[in-house]
């Protein structure tokens, strides 16, 4: 269920932020998006999805991975801002890293879809902050898909013939495995590949 608040309580906005409630809170154009926390599977899968990301990609790369960042565009925070589960940074990248947020692009955002949320109204935000690659991975199916940057908007990638999802900016390759897991290796090291959930 959605809702509509013409002018949010002050109290009520104290409230979250004193028990923590707002952690998840993000604000869209001045707008404030109030989603509920994410269950425990889609805990469970973000915790092992970073841990393999962290091990595999970031780690002997020089890369960082990071979850339920602020990430905002140049100047925007903090009235216009979105929470992806997880961001993918270069050391190219390292100094939009602001501490509280991030601003501008980081080289892939990972949502992980919960039915009815919104992930995919997040993709023009992503686009237009010039993020080269959004990876929404279905919470329940696992499932992936890779949405490419081009020019202002994202493509869809298809996976090759044997059904690989290949990420052009991180070099991960990633397809849905029954039942309901993820399968991930970084480029054709197959010494890196997972199965996640474990």
């Amino acid at each position: 269920m959605k809702g509509i608040m013409a002018e949010v309580p002050e109290d009520l906005l104290e409230d979250r932020r004193r028990t923590g409630a707002d952690r998840w809170d993000e604000m869209w154009e001045g707008v404030l998006h109030i989603p509920p926390a994410p269950n425990r599977t889609h805990q469970d899968f973000e915790f092992q999805l970073e841990l393999w990301l962290r091990d595999y990609w970031a780690k002997p790369q020089g890369n960082r991975v990071y979850h339920q960042i602020n990430l905002a565009s140049a100047g925007s925070w903090p009235d216009d801002y979105r929470i992806p589960d997880l961001v993918l940074l270069t050391p190219d990248r390292f100094e939009i890293d602001q501490d509280a947020f991030f601003e501008g692009p980081p080289l892939v955002v990972v949502e992980i879809h919960s039915p009815g949320d919104e992930s995919y109204e997040k993709l023009d935000f992503y686009a237009k902050l010039g993020v080269p690659e959004t990876w929404i991975i279905h919470r329940d199916s696992r499932k992936p898909e890779i949405y490419l940057l081009n020019g202002n908007e994202y493509r869809e990638a298809e996976p090759d013939a044997d059904g690989w999802l290949k990420s052009t900016a991180s070099g991960v390759w990633m397809k849905p495995r029954r039942p309901k897991k993820l399968l991930l290796q970084r480029g054709a090291e197959a010494a890196t590949r997972g199965v996640l959930p474990e």
